[in-house]
């Protein structure tokens, strides 16, 4: 498979209170899609820093190429706070300003984006000016754009999440979120209401809605389409819903009947669930071994 599909956004250090690991819902989608052997690539900014350097072999090692990856002289890489006392639902305090606030557009860029078969791109990144304006000038080239929300108080604003939601193509996003969208547009307090509703507003192809421990619910062309959580015992869910976005995708290009693609996603994010960090090495045979039990 030739496919190609590059992430966009934030590279940091998540800041546990025993350990640093690294992360960033951009970076960990790329990784987890090179683990099932997909062409990715990651467009993000880091400092000329020892933080900077360990993250770029952390890139490095992970197969995505170096390319892409901006080194900046002004501001530190990226640092993110962890508060993992509820293991269901780490918090996170994002430093600002750091490195990946500066993305810049360089012309490879473009073509980069252009020849993408899906561009995956976040509302945080858009949480400054500079970086902003270079996502807008990429998704005016993406064929094919994958907005994971991902919305981080106080990191982001209406009128920038809804000018995302409508360049999207897919959008993903957790129960939380589609609360807090939702309510901007009626008071819709029912799941599938709700997301016929935000996907009617946007004119969106798929909307994607992550529960967690319950499974997801994707509505497209065709309707409504729920898997429920395999049971797991969680070490931390760090990096489980990127896990679930790069397995979607991964299983959309193979051209996977919905239902498939959502327990194929729901198992890879369970077993992400199971192990320590956010991308943990594993294979679609893996992630096979979890859906039939015996992972």
């Amino acid at each position: 498979m030739n496919s190609i599909i590059t992430c966009f956004g934030e590279t940091l250090w998540d800041v546990l209170p025993t350990s640093k690991q690294p992360g960033g819902a951009p970076m960990n989608v790329a990784a987890d899609l090179r683990n099932f052997g997909l062409d990715a690539r990651m467009i993000t900014r880091v400092g000329n820093d020892d933080l900077g350097r360990e993250l770029l072999d952390f890139i490095e090692h992970k197969g995505l190429p170096l390319d892409l990856v901006q080194t900046g002289q002004t501001h530190l890489t990226g640092v993110a706070k962890a508060n993992i006392s509820d293991t269901n639902e780490v918090t996170y305090k994002i430093v600002q300003p750091v490195a990946w606030d500066y993305i810049q557009l360089e012309p490879n860029l473009l073509d980069v984006v252009k020849q993408s078969d899906f561009f995956v791109y976040g509302s945080l990144a858009a949480r400054s000016p500079q970086t902003r304006e270079t996502l807008l000038a990429l998704l005016e080239v993406a064929p094919k754009k994958v907005f994971d929300v991902n919305i981080r108080a106080p990191h982001y604003e209406r009128a920038t999440v809804e000018a995302l939601l409508h360049q999207a193509d897919i959008v993903k996003l957790n129960e939380h979120e589609l609360v807090e969208l939702s309510g901007w547009y009626g008071e819709e307090n029912d799941l599938h209401r709700a997301m016929h509703q935000l996907r009617g507003h946007f004119k969106l192809e798929k909307l994607i809605v992550t529960l967690g421990e319950h499974g997801a619910v994707l509505l497209d062309n065709a309707g409504l389409h729920s898997q429920l959580g395999f049971p797991v015992e969680v070490a931390d869910t760090i990096g489980s819903g990127d896990a679930f976005l790069a397995a979607f995708l991964y299983k959309t290009l193979q051209g996977e009947s919905p239902k498939k693609i959502l327990e194929f996603a729901c198992a890879t994010g369970a077993f992400v669930a199971t192990q320590q960090g956010a991308t943990p090495a594993f294979t679609e045979d893996t992630i096979v071994r979890q859906i039939i039990g015996i992972g």
